[in-house]
Protein backbone atom coordinates (compact mmCIF):
# COMPACT_ATOMS: atom_id res chain seq x y z
CA UNK A 1 0.00 0.00 0.00
CA UNK A 2 1.11 3.56 -0.69
CA UNK A 3 1.96 5.82 2.24
CA UNK A 4 -0.36 8.82 2.45
CA UNK A 5 0.12 11.84 4.70
CA UNK A 6 -1.98 14.83 5.64
CA UNK A 7 -1.59 17.43 8.41
CA UNK A 8 -4.23 18.89 10.72
CA UNK A 9 -3.78 22.04 12.82
CA UNK A 10 -7.22 22.28 14.35
CA UNK A 11 -9.11 21.83 17.61
CA UNK A 12 -12.27 20.55 15.98
CA UNK A 13 -13.01 18.11 13.17
CA UNK A 14 -15.64 19.29 10.70
CA UNK A 15 -16.88 18.08 7.32
CA UNK A 16 -13.96 19.70 5.51
CA UNK A 17 -11.45 17.63 7.47
CA UNK A 18 -13.52 14.47 6.99
CA UNK A 19 -13.62 15.11 3.25
CA UNK A 20 -9.81 15.24 3.17
CA UNK A 21 -9.63 12.04 5.26
CA UNK A 22 -11.98 10.19 2.94
CA UNK A 23 -10.13 11.28 -0.20
CA UNK A 24 -6.73 10.56 1.33
CA UNK A 25 -7.49 7.03 2.55
CA UNK A 26 -8.52 6.06 -1.00
CA UNK A 27 -4.86 6.50 -1.96
CA UNK A 28 -3.36 4.12 0.62
CA UNK A 29 -2.45 3.82 4.30
CA UNK A 30 -3.17 7.16 5.89
CA UNK A 31 -0.98 8.83 8.49
CA UNK A 32 -2.25 12.12 9.92
CA UNK A 33 0.08 14.67 11.45
CA UNK A 34 -0.97 16.92 14.31
CA UNK A 35 0.93 20.21 14.48
CA UNK A 36 2.61 20.82 17.83
CA UNK A 37 1.79 23.82 20.03
CA UNK A 38 4.72 26.08 19.12
CA UNK A 39 4.28 25.57 15.37
CA UNK A 40 0.51 26.02 15.61
CA UNK A 41 0.93 29.36 17.39
CA UNK A 42 3.44 30.59 14.80
CA UNK A 43 1.34 29.56 11.83
CA UNK A 44 -2.34 29.53 12.65
CA UNK A 45 -3.90 30.25 16.01
CA UNK A 46 -3.58 29.44 19.67
CA UNK A 47 -4.84 25.90 20.38
CA UNK A 48 -7.83 25.54 22.68
CA UNK A 49 -7.03 21.84 23.24
CA UNK A 50 -3.76 20.34 24.44
CA UNK A 51 -1.53 18.50 21.98
CA UNK A 52 -2.51 15.20 23.60
CA UNK A 53 -6.21 16.02 23.20
CA UNK A 54 -5.72 16.95 19.55
CA UNK A 55 -3.90 13.68 18.89
CA UNK A 56 -6.72 11.68 20.50
CA UNK A 57 -9.26 13.65 18.46
CA UNK A 58 -7.64 12.52 15.20
CA UNK A 59 -7.06 8.96 16.40
CA UNK A 60 -10.82 8.54 16.73
CA UNK A 61 -11.45 9.16 13.02
CA UNK A 62 -12.27 6.09 10.95
CA UNK A 63 -9.71 5.38 8.23
CA UNK A 64 -6.72 6.88 10.04
CA UNK A 65 -4.00 4.25 10.39
CA UNK A 66 -1.49 6.29 12.40
CA UNK A 67 -1.16 9.71 14.05
CA UNK A 68 2.15 11.50 14.53
CA UNK A 69 3.20 14.91 15.85
CA UNK A 70 4.62 17.33 13.27
CA UNK A 71 7.06 19.70 14.99
CA UNK A 72 7.23 22.33 12.28
CA UNK A 73 4.77 23.77 9.84
CA UNK A 74 7.31 22.84 7.16
CA UNK A 75 7.47 19.24 5.93
CA UNK A 76 11.22 18.50 5.84
CA UNK A 77 11.21 16.15 8.84
CA UNK A 78 8.11 14.33 7.56
CA UNK A 79 9.70 13.59 4.18
CA UNK A 80 12.97 12.52 5.80
CA UNK A 81 11.30 10.02 8.15
CA UNK A 82 8.00 8.99 6.57
CA UNK A 83 8.83 9.44 2.87
CA UNK A 84 5.15 9.64 1.86
CA UNK A 85 4.02 8.64 -1.61
CA UNK A 86 1.21 11.20 -1.39
CA UNK A 87 0.82 14.41 0.58
CA UNK A 88 -2.83 15.45 0.71
CA UNK A 89 -3.72 19.09 1.34
CA UNK A 90 -6.60 21.48 0.77
CA UNK A 91 -6.19 23.84 -2.16
CA UNK A 92 -6.35 26.93 0.08
CA UNK A 93 -2.94 28.33 -0.89
CA UNK A 94 -4.10 31.95 -1.02
CA UNK A 95 -1.83 33.88 1.35
CA UNK A 96 1.95 34.21 1.48
CA UNK A 97 2.29 31.81 4.42
CA UNK A 98 0.38 29.06 2.60
CA UNK A 99 2.43 29.63 -0.56
CA UNK A 100 5.60 29.16 1.53
CA UNK A 101 4.26 25.83 2.84
CA UNK A 102 3.34 24.68 -0.66
CA UNK A 103 6.82 25.59 -1.93
CA UNK A 104 8.35 23.57 0.92
CA UNK A 105 6.24 20.51 0.03
CA UNK A 106 7.20 20.79 -3.64
CA UNK A 107 10.88 21.16 -2.72
CA UNK A 108 10.74 17.97 -0.66
CA UNK A 109 8.86 16.09 -3.38
CA UNK A 110 11.60 17.03 -5.82
CA UNK A 111 14.19 15.67 -3.37
CA UNK A 112 12.43 12.55 -2.06
CA UNK A 113 9.74 11.80 -4.63
CA UNK A 114 6.00 11.55 -4.07
CA UNK A 115 3.03 13.61 -5.20
CA UNK A 116 0.98 16.50 -3.85
CA UNK A 117 -2.76 15.86 -4.05
CA UNK A 118 -4.88 18.99 -3.64
CA UNK A 119 -8.46 18.66 -2.37
CA UNK A 120 -10.96 21.49 -2.99
CA UNK A 121 -11.29 23.47 0.22
CA UNK A 122 -14.63 23.00 1.95
CA UNK A 123 -16.27 26.24 2.98
CA UNK A 124 -19.96 26.62 3.69
CA UNK A 125 -22.21 28.05 6.38
CA UNK A 126 -21.68 25.09 8.73
CA UNK A 127 -17.89 25.30 8.47
CA UNK A 128 -18.01 29.09 8.87
CA UNK A 129 -20.14 28.71 11.99
CA UNK A 130 -17.64 26.28 13.51
CA UNK A 131 -14.71 28.59 12.69
CA UNK A 132 -16.59 31.57 14.18
CA UNK A 133 -17.27 29.64 17.39
CA UNK A 134 -13.59 28.80 17.72
CA UNK A 135 -12.66 32.48 17.38
CA UNK A 136 -15.33 33.43 19.91
CA UNK A 137 -13.89 30.91 22.35
CA UNK A 138 -10.42 32.39 21.93
CA UNK A 139 -11.83 35.84 22.72
CA UNK A 140 -13.66 34.83 25.90
CA UNK A 141 -12.17 36.56 29.00
CA UNK A 142 -11.27 33.38 30.89
CA UNK A 143 -9.52 31.82 27.92
CA UNK A 144 -7.77 34.99 26.73
CA UNK A 145 -6.56 35.89 30.23
CA UNK A 146 -4.87 32.51 30.62
CA UNK A 147 -3.14 32.56 27.25
CA UNK A 148 -0.06 34.57 28.24
CA UNK A 149 0.99 32.11 30.91
CA UNK A 150 0.30 29.22 28.55
CA UNK A 151 2.28 30.66 25.68
CA UNK A 152 5.20 31.35 28.04
CA UNK A 153 5.32 27.60 28.61
CA UNK A 154 5.22 26.86 24.89
CA UNK A 155 7.70 29.30 23.33
CA UNK A 156 11.30 30.25 24.03
CA UNK A 157 10.48 33.92 23.64
CA UNK A 158 7.11 35.71 23.44
CA UNK A 159 6.86 38.70 21.08
CA UNK A 160 4.42 41.47 22.02
CA UNK A 161 3.53 44.42 19.76
CA UNK A 162 2.14 47.82 20.79
CA UNK A 163 -1.43 48.68 19.82
CA UNK A 164 -3.55 51.74 20.57
CA UNK A 165 -6.86 51.09 18.79
CA UNK A 166 -9.10 48.40 17.42
CA UNK A 167 -7.50 48.75 13.97
CA UNK A 168 -3.94 48.42 15.25
CA UNK A 169 -5.13 45.44 17.31
CA UNK A 170 -6.43 43.80 14.13
CA UNK A 171 -3.12 44.44 12.38
CA UNK A 172 -1.20 42.69 15.17
CA UNK A 173 -3.84 39.93 15.34
CA UNK A 174 -3.66 39.12 11.63
CA UNK A 175 -0.11 39.88 10.54
CA UNK A 176 1.71 36.67 9.59
CA UNK A 177 5.07 36.68 7.83
CA UNK A 178 6.83 33.97 5.87
CA UNK A 179 10.50 34.03 5.03
CA UNK A 180 12.45 31.11 3.62
CA UNK A 181 11.07 28.13 5.56
CA UNK A 182 9.83 30.10 8.55
CA UNK A 183 6.36 31.42 9.42
CA UNK A 184 5.76 33.66 12.42
CA UNK A 185 3.35 36.12 14.04
CA UNK A 186 3.05 38.17 17.24
CA UNK A 187 1.96 36.44 20.45
CA UNK A 188 0.13 39.32 22.07
CA UNK A 189 -0.46 43.06 22.40
CA UNK A 190 0.91 45.86 24.56
CA UNK A 191 -1.29 48.80 25.53
CA UNK A 192 1.16 51.53 26.39
CA UNK A 193 0.23 54.52 28.54
CA UNK A 194 2.65 56.62 26.46
CA UNK A 195 0.95 55.68 23.19
CA UNK A 196 -2.55 55.82 24.66
CA UNK A 197 -1.86 59.34 25.95
CA UNK A 198 -0.14 60.47 22.75
CA UNK A 199 -2.97 59.16 20.58
CA UNK A 200 -5.30 61.39 22.59
CA UNK A 201 -2.95 64.37 22.31
CA UNK A 202 -2.20 64.32 26.05
CA UNK A 203 1.14 64.25 27.93
CA UNK A 204 2.32 60.96 29.40
CA UNK A 205 1.85 61.94 33.06
CA UNK A 206 -1.00 59.58 34.00
CA UNK A 207 -3.39 62.33 32.85
CA UNK A 208 -5.42 59.76 30.90
CA UNK A 209 -7.18 57.94 33.71
CA UNK A 210 -8.04 54.26 33.93
CA UNK A 211 -11.63 54.85 32.82
CA UNK A 212 -10.39 56.29 29.52
CA UNK A 213 -7.81 53.55 29.13
CA UNK A 214 -10.46 50.90 29.71
CA UNK A 215 -12.22 52.28 26.63
CA UNK A 216 -9.15 51.52 24.52
CA UNK A 217 -8.85 48.08 26.10
CA UNK A 218 -12.49 47.32 25.30
CA UNK A 219 -12.05 48.43 21.67
CA UNK A 220 -9.13 46.05 21.27
CA UNK A 221 -10.83 43.20 23.14
CA UNK A 222 -13.89 43.50 20.87
CA UNK A 223 -12.02 42.62 17.68
CA UNK A 224 -9.07 40.45 18.71
CA UNK A 225 -8.24 37.21 20.53
CA UNK A 226 -4.57 37.53 21.50
CA UNK A 227 -3.47 38.23 25.09
CA UNK A 228 -3.09 41.81 26.27
CA UNK A 229 -0.43 43.24 28.58
CA UNK A 230 -1.33 46.65 29.99
CA UNK A 231 1.14 49.36 30.90
CA UNK A 232 -0.09 50.28 34.37
CA UNK A 233 2.40 53.12 34.97
CA UNK A 234 3.10 53.22 38.75
CA UNK A 235 -0.15 51.45 39.58
CA UNK A 236 -1.26 54.59 41.43
CA UNK A 237 -2.35 54.39 45.04
CA UNK A 238 -2.43 50.85 46.38
CA UNK A 239 -6.05 51.39 47.39
CA UNK A 240 -6.89 52.14 43.74
CA UNK A 241 -4.57 49.52 42.23
CA UNK A 242 -6.40 46.61 43.84
CA UNK A 243 -9.67 47.64 42.20
CA UNK A 244 -7.96 48.02 38.83
CA UNK A 245 -6.51 44.51 39.15
CA UNK A 246 -10.01 43.12 39.66
CA UNK A 247 -11.35 45.06 36.67
CA UNK A 248 -8.55 44.04 34.32
CA UNK A 249 -8.76 40.42 35.39
CA UNK A 250 -12.52 40.35 34.81
CA UNK A 251 -12.17 41.85 31.31
CA UNK A 252 -9.68 39.18 30.25
CA UNK A 253 -6.44 41.20 30.27
CA UNK A 254 -3.51 38.83 30.87
CA UNK A 255 -1.07 41.07 32.73
CA UNK A 256 -0.36 44.53 34.05
CA UNK A 257 3.14 45.96 34.37
CA UNK A 258 3.71 48.55 37.10
CA UNK A 259 6.91 50.53 37.65
CA UNK A 260 8.63 51.25 40.95
CA UNK A 261 8.37 55.04 40.90
CA UNK A 262 6.28 57.49 42.91
CA UNK A 263 4.84 60.94 42.41
CA UNK A 264 3.86 62.50 39.10
CA UNK A 265 4.78 60.00 36.41
CA UNK A 266 7.67 61.05 34.14
CA UNK A 267 8.47 58.95 31.10
CA UNK A 268 11.52 56.72 31.49
CA UNK A 269 12.90 58.03 28.18
CA UNK A 270 13.99 61.12 30.14
CA UNK A 271 16.05 59.03 32.60
CA UNK A 272 17.90 61.30 35.05
CA UNK A 273 17.27 64.40 32.91
CA UNK A 274 14.14 65.09 34.97
CA UNK A 275 13.46 64.52 38.65
CA UNK A 276 12.15 60.98 39.14
CA UNK A 277 11.63 59.28 42.48
CA UNK A 278 11.97 55.55 42.87
CA UNK A 279 9.64 53.97 45.40
CA UNK A 280 11.07 52.16 48.40
CA UNK A 281 11.36 48.40 48.13
CA UNK A 282 9.02 48.01 51.09
CA UNK A 283 6.24 50.19 49.63
CA UNK A 284 6.41 48.71 46.15
CA UNK A 285 6.41 45.15 47.50
CA UNK A 286 3.31 46.00 49.54
CA UNK A 287 1.57 47.22 46.38
CA UNK A 288 2.46 44.00 44.53
CA UNK A 289 1.27 41.84 47.42
CA UNK A 290 -1.99 43.78 47.70
CA UNK A 291 -2.68 43.30 44.01
CA UNK A 292 -1.99 39.56 44.15
CA UNK A 293 -4.18 39.17 47.23
CA UNK A 294 -7.33 40.39 45.45
CA UNK A 295 -7.03 38.26 42.32
CA UNK A 296 -9.78 35.74 41.74
CA UNK A 297 -7.77 33.51 39.39
CA UNK A 298 -4.19 32.31 39.05
CA UNK A 299 -4.08 33.39 35.40
CA UNK A 300 -3.66 37.15 35.78
CA UNK A 301 -0.05 38.35 36.05
CA UNK A 302 1.36 41.35 37.90
CA UNK A 303 4.78 42.17 36.48
CA UNK A 304 7.12 44.50 38.37
CA UNK A 305 9.11 46.98 36.32
CA UNK A 306 12.43 48.03 37.84
CA UNK A 307 13.80 51.49 36.98
CA UNK A 308 17.17 51.16 38.71
CA UNK A 309 19.20 50.99 35.48
CA UNK A 310 17.26 53.91 33.97
CA UNK A 311 18.00 55.98 37.09
CA UNK A 312 21.68 54.89 37.00
CA UNK A 313 21.57 53.16 40.38
CA UNK A 314 23.45 50.12 39.13
CA UNK A 315 22.99 46.40 38.76
CA UNK A 316 23.20 45.50 42.44
CA UNK A 317 20.31 47.80 43.29
CA UNK A 318 18.30 46.37 40.39
CA UNK A 319 18.98 42.78 41.46
CA UNK A 320 18.09 43.49 45.10
CA UNK A 321 14.83 45.07 44.08
CA UNK A 322 13.80 42.45 41.50
CA UNK A 323 14.42 39.54 43.86
CA UNK A 324 12.37 41.33 46.52
CA UNK A 325 9.54 41.97 44.04
CA UNK A 326 9.41 38.29 43.10
CA UNK A 327 9.34 37.35 46.78
CA UNK A 328 6.42 39.76 47.25
CA UNK A 329 4.45 37.87 44.61
CA UNK A 330 5.37 39.45 41.25
CA UNK A 331 4.74 37.02 38.39
CA UNK A 332 7.56 38.50 36.33
CA UNK A 333 10.02 41.36 36.26
CA UNK A 334 10.68 43.96 33.60
CA UNK A 335 14.13 45.47 33.45
CA UNK A 336 14.55 48.69 31.48
CA UNK A 337 17.55 50.50 30.01
CA UNK A 338 18.22 53.56 27.84
CA UNK A 339 21.61 52.31 26.68
CA UNK A 340 22.20 51.85 22.94
CA UNK A 341 23.95 48.57 23.66
CA UNK A 342 22.17 45.57 25.22
CA UNK A 343 25.19 44.80 27.43
CA UNK A 344 23.66 46.37 30.56
CA UNK A 345 20.49 44.30 30.11
CA UNK A 346 22.43 41.12 29.31
CA UNK A 347 24.63 41.54 32.40
CA UNK A 348 21.56 41.99 34.61
CA UNK A 349 19.68 39.02 33.11
CA UNK A 350 22.69 36.71 33.38
CA UNK A 351 23.14 37.67 37.04
CA UNK A 352 19.41 37.34 37.79
CA UNK A 353 19.29 33.89 36.21
CA UNK A 354 22.11 32.65 38.45
CA UNK A 355 19.65 32.52 41.35
CA UNK A 356 16.25 32.63 39.65
CA UNK A 357 15.80 30.26 36.72
CA UNK A 358 12.04 30.53 36.25
CA UNK A 359 10.58 34.01 36.82
CA UNK A 360 9.75 35.54 33.43
CA UNK A 361 11.94 38.47 32.41
CA UNK A 362 10.46 41.21 30.20
CA UNK A 363 12.48 43.71 28.16
CA UNK A 364 11.64 46.62 25.85
CA UNK A 365 14.51 46.87 23.32
CA UNK A 366 13.63 50.33 21.99
CA UNK A 367 17.07 51.89 22.45
CA UNK A 368 19.10 48.73 21.78
CA UNK A 369 17.02 47.86 18.73
CA UNK A 370 19.63 45.93 16.74
CA UNK A 371 19.53 42.93 19.07
CA UNK A 372 17.42 40.02 17.82
CA UNK A 373 14.76 38.05 19.67
CA UNK A 374 17.01 35.00 19.57
CA UNK A 375 19.89 36.90 21.22
CA UNK A 376 17.58 38.18 23.94
CA UNK A 377 16.23 34.67 24.57
CA UNK A 378 19.77 33.32 24.95
CA UNK A 379 20.15 35.50 28.06
CA UNK A 380 17.00 34.14 29.71
CA UNK A 381 14.60 36.82 28.48
CA UNK A 382 11.06 35.51 28.00
CA UNK A 383 8.94 38.44 26.80
CA UNK A 384 9.95 41.13 24.31
CA UNK A 385 7.71 44.18 24.02
CA UNK A 386 7.96 46.38 20.93
CA UNK A 387 6.47 49.27 22.84
CA UNK A 388 5.75 52.20 20.52
CA UNK A 389 6.71 51.42 16.92
CA UNK A 390 3.14 51.29 15.54
CA UNK A 391 2.33 54.81 16.69
CA UNK A 392 5.73 56.17 15.67
CA UNK A 393 5.21 54.74 12.17
CA UNK A 394 1.76 56.34 11.84
CA UNK A 395 2.77 59.89 12.81
CA UNK A 396 5.25 60.69 9.98
CA UNK A 397 3.00 59.01 7.41
CA UNK A 398 -0.03 61.07 8.42
CA UNK A 399 2.03 64.29 8.63
CA UNK A 400 3.36 63.66 5.13
CA UNK A 401 -0.18 63.25 3.77
CA UNK A 402 -1.37 66.43 5.46
CA UNK A 403 1.57 68.46 4.11
CA UNK A 404 1.13 67.12 0.58
CA UNK A 405 -2.57 68.04 0.42
CA UNK A 406 -1.85 71.54 1.77
CA UNK A 407 0.97 72.15 -0.73
CA UNK A 408 -0.88 70.82 -3.77
CA UNK A 409 -4.44 71.89 -2.84
CA UNK A 410 -5.61 68.38 -3.75
CA UNK A 411 -4.95 64.74 -2.82
CA UNK A 412 -3.95 63.39 -6.24
CA UNK A 413 -0.20 63.58 -5.56
CA UNK A 414 -0.44 61.43 -2.46
CA UNK A 415 -2.73 58.72 -3.86
CA UNK A 416 0.17 56.62 -5.10
CA UNK A 417 1.58 56.42 -1.56
CA UNK A 418 -1.59 55.42 0.28
CA UNK A 419 -3.70 52.30 -0.03
CA UNK A 420 -7.33 52.11 -1.18
CA UNK A 421 -9.73 52.17 1.74
CA UNK A 422 -11.20 48.88 0.51
CA UNK A 423 -7.90 47.22 1.45
CA UNK A 424 -8.26 48.44 5.05
CA UNK A 425 -11.89 47.34 5.24
CA UNK A 426 -10.90 43.77 4.34
CA UNK A 427 -9.11 43.36 7.66
CA UNK A 428 -12.33 44.02 9.57
CA UNK A 429 -14.45 40.92 10.17
CA UNK A 430 -18.17 41.07 9.57
CA UNK A 431 -20.59 39.09 11.72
Amino acid sequence: MSTVYTLFCTDVIHEGHLNIINKARELGDLTVGVLNDDAMIRYNRFPTLSLEERVELVKGIEGVKDVIVQNSVMYDEIFETLKPDFVVHGDNWGDAAMQTIKANIEKNIEKYGGKLVEIPYTYNENVKKIDDRMMEKLALPDFRRARLKKVLGMRDVVKIMQVHSGLTGLIVEKTVVSEDDNIDQFDGMWLSSLCDSTDRGKPDIELVDMTSRLKTISEVLDVTTKPIILDGDTGGLTEHFVYNVRTLERLGVSAVIIEDKTGLKKNSLFGTEVAQTQDSIENFCAKISAGKAVQRTDDFMIIARCESLILEKGQEDALERCHAYVKAGADGIMIHSRQKSPKEIFDFCDAFRETDKTTPIVVVPTSFNEVTAEELASHGINIIIYANQMLRAAYPAMTHVAESILKNHRSAEIEGEIIPFKQIIRIIDEL
